[in-house]
């Protein structure tokens, strides 16, 4: 649990142990268009679904539904 009254936000731990900052994940223009972009019960797997693809040139994510379909 985060002891930090002031920043309540889940944190998140790569494998080794190390504390990721959400606020320094790279955030693909697919999640922008996300149509859950915005649902705080996502923020966790999203986060951990971009930090597992860092650096690779293209971004995939299985749960992605656009914001408005066509």
């Amino acid at each position: 649990m985060n002891d930090n009254p002031i920043d309540s936000r889940p944190r998140h731990f790569d494998d080794e142990g190390n504390e990721l900052n959400p606020d320094l994940i790279t955030k693909p223009s697919l999640c922008l268009s996300w149509a859950k972009h915005d649902d705080p019960d996502e923020e966790i797997p999203c986060n951990l679904t971009r930090v597992d693809q860092d650096g690779e040139e293209e971004f995939e994510c299985a749960a992605y539904e656009p914001k408005h379909p066509r």
